[in-house]
């Protein structure tokens, strides 16, 4: 992983637009989900059968289990920073904010992972970075639209969404320091297994899973989305970025997730644009290009 992961190249770009799309789909699959399950329980049937979907792929590559508990520390810290609580506090919130504003929250994820890192020393503070993160972050509320309203409970859902995207910015400072060299597979099969472990104590406890009626049709095929699209596929290619393109640079996926899942509606559900949507995925492209500097530095290298 490198030191200054300060520029992201073409493959990563692209992997990060592809990424987008997958995590953009899991704010519909837990809204549409969440009318049937209880949040926990919900959590737990994502990352177990994430689990499962990956486990016959690890053994087509012939990876090994890690040994011990002291090969597990690593995954159960990663699962619980990147799983458990983020997954746990966003689909909670989700129960009292609409699923567009826990996206827009959602979007803070590069701005508290550039301060977490920050703080532990792991990369420098770049202003550019900063304000890069900040514009996007206005672009994320030019897109979509506060979704504020008096609904009871949305002070405690958005709250609830912001720790989430704070708890992916501390997961992203545990797999900078502690995943050097694992692969992308592994890495990804190993924390959703560690991670269902975890689900599975705390959905048991709190909510009883077994105790529920069982669900119908759509919310099963939400759920398989949830864990085969949003879950499985999308940390394989998050941890390939991770690996490749490093910790703050994977986290601005959260700002292109409202710009995809409005080009997916108007692509697949034939949805109008409107102009603020329009100005809004403008201001978050300059965002980007901001963050990536180069379009900066243009000027003093024609100069």
């Amino acid at each position: 992983m490198p030191l200054n992961d300060n520029r992201i190249d073409a493959q990563d770009w692209s992997l990060l637009c592809v990424l987008s799309v997958l995590w953009g789909g899991s704010f519909f699959f837990n809204g549409a989900a969440l009318r049937e399950l209880p949040p926990l329980t919900l959590v737990f049937l994502r990352v177990a059968l994430g689990a499962i979907i990956l486990l016959p792929l690890l053994r087509a590559q012939r990876i090994a289990f890690p040994n011990g508990l002291a090969g597990w520390r690593t995954f159960l810290a990663i699962g619980l920073l990147n799983n458990v609580v983020p997954f746990s506090l966003i689909v909670i919130g989700q129960t009292f904010i609409p699923s567009g504003l826990a996206s827009i929250l959602n979007a803070t994820t590069p701005l508290f992972t550039v301060m977490v890192m920050a703080a532990a020393g792991e990369e420098m503070l770049q202003m550019r970075r900063l304000a890069g993160v900040a514009l996007g972050l206005l672009g994320v509320i030019v897109l979509r639209g506060w979704g504020i309203d008096t609904k009871a409970g949305q002070g405690l859902g958005i709250l609830l969404c912001l720790g989430g995207a704070f708890s992916y910015g501390l997961a992203a400072l545990a797999a900078r320091r502690l995943l050097k060299g694992s692969p992308p597979l592994a890495t990804a099969t190993f924390q959703l297994m560690a991670s269902t472990v975890m689900m599975a104590i705390v959905a048991g406890v709190i909510e009883k899973p077994w105790r529920l009626p069982l669900p119908g049709v759509a919310t099963w095929l939400a759920v398989l989305g949830l864990a085969g699209l949003s879950t499985a596929l999308a940390y394989i290619v998050f941890f390939q970025i991770l690996r490749r393109s490093g910790a703050t640079n994977v986290m601005l996926v959260t700002l292109l997730v409202p710009v995809t899942a409005i080009l997916l509606g108007w692509l697949v559900l034939g949805e109008p644009i409107s102009a603020r949507e329009i100005a809004g995925a403008l201001v978050i492209g300059s965002a980007l290009l901001v963050i990536d500097g180069r379009v900066l530095s243009l000027p003093r290298r024609v100069a």
